[in-house]
């Protein structure tokens, strides 16, 4: 579970990388290959969507350089989060 968005003054940020990499610590911890995310805390926890890209792209980008035999995929679950993840990769 993410964190919920109470306005970004309440540490989210960090909260929503640190459950990014609690998810990857598992997945080398049990020896998972590949592993696929949708856009954690957006919509029903209300996180930006554009804010939570940028995150999550970033932590999956961190991983991916010390771990290059797994594959991490983002799932967007409508054309606003696809284009906001989209953003993000050009940025990064």
């Amino acid at each position: 579970m993410g964190p919920i968005w109470r306005g970004g003054g309440h540490g989210e940020d960090d909260l929503l990388a640190r459950c990014y990499r609690s998810c990857f610590a598992l997945a080398e911890q049990h020896g998972i290959k590949s592993i696929a995310f949708p856009a954690i805390s957006v919509e029903a926890y209300g996180f930006p969507v554009e804010r939570a890209s940028r995150i999550a792209l970033r932590e999956m980008n961190s991983f991916l350089e010390r771990n290059r035999s797994r594959a991490v995929m983002a799932v967007c679950f409508n054309k606003k989060a696809y284009d906001c993840y989209l953003e993000a990769l050009n940025e990064a």
